[in-house]
């Protein structure tokens, strides 16, 4: 008895030895040719969506037959949907109009994932020719920018080291940190506030590179004037980027006093400078 495949759709078995495997869309290996390919037809489909099969073809020098064969994976994938153009609903005429693609929220994710993976492979090949000391000057570099673009709301803040933080969260938020400030410890000897990030831009590819984190660190103690202790990082596996920032020791309470002082940040700096 003799057993072979036959790839078909619609093809009664009968009483017969032979299996029939229904066709699926290819799957294809990470970084193989396929692969890439496949990701191209994702990032045309992201930057010309609506678009055709045919015009990511003409785009991508490829064959219709070949894109609509990668179309077709993304769409099972859920990574992109077909879009009914508003002038294809009253067209009058023959036939069909033309199927046009767009990106879906999955296939958005999908898409920025791509990018980290090549930004983590070019961290990578420059650790690799350059050594790890070039990686951390690139992180240095790229947080310099950050501070020097957010600067300017911290410093419409003032010199208050809770309203300068305050201004740093809502910066950060603006550059897709979902930053927030919650204040710790007030009325012991650690007061101070805590930033928490719940989203980070580069997370995949600190995970792989902290050198990232390491150098935002930085960049937030420069940013506030004073020493600040990173607790938690979402490329570590945390939930969430925590970073302590003291506030000065608090003074003990008395009866009839007051809560305990808010300290700027020109007060900060002098008790650092003296001890």
């Amino acid at each position: 008895m003799v057993r072979h495949a036959y790839v078909g759709t619609n093809v009664d078995i009968g009483d017969t030895d032979v299996v029939f495997i229904a066709e699926e869309a290819p799957r294809v290996g990470l970084g193989s040719p396929e692969s890439r390919t496949r990701d191209e037809v994702r990032r045309a489909v992201g930057s010309g969506g609506p678009i055709t099969a045919r015009a990511i073809a003409l785009d991508l020098e490829l064959t219709p037959a070949a894109v609509r064969r990668h179309l077709d994976a993304l769409v099972s994938e859920e990574a992109i949907v077909e879009h009914e153009l508003a002038s294809s609903l009253t067209r009058r005429g023959r036939g069909r109009p033309a199927r046009s693609y767009v990106l879906t929220d999955r296939g958005q994710a999908q898409l920025a994932n791509s990018y980290e993976d090549i930004a983590t492979a070019a961290l990578a090949y420059l650790a690799d020719r350059a050594g790890d000391g070039a990686v951390t000057d690139f992180s240095r570099d790229q947080m310099a920018s950050l501070a020097e673009r957010i600067k300017p709301t911290l410093d419409e803040a003032g010199d208050d080291l809770t309203a300068r933080t305050e201004a740093l969260a809502t910066a950060l938020s603006t550059e897709g940190f979902a930053a927030s400030v919650r204040p710790v410890g007030q009325g012991t000897g650690f007061a101070g506030l805590q930033l928490c990030q719940g989203h980070c831009p580069v997370q995949h590819i600190a995970t792989s590179f902290p050198h990232l984190c390491d150098a935002e660190t930085d960049a937030i103690s420069d940013l506030l004037g004073v020493h600040v202790q990173r607790l938690a990082t979402l490329a570590g596996g945390a939930h969430v980027c925590t970073t302590f920032i003291p506030l000065g020791i608090a003074e003990p309470a008395s009866l009839g006093s007051e809560a305990p002082r808010q300290t700027s940040l020109d007060t900060i700096n002098e008790e650092r400078l003296s001890r």
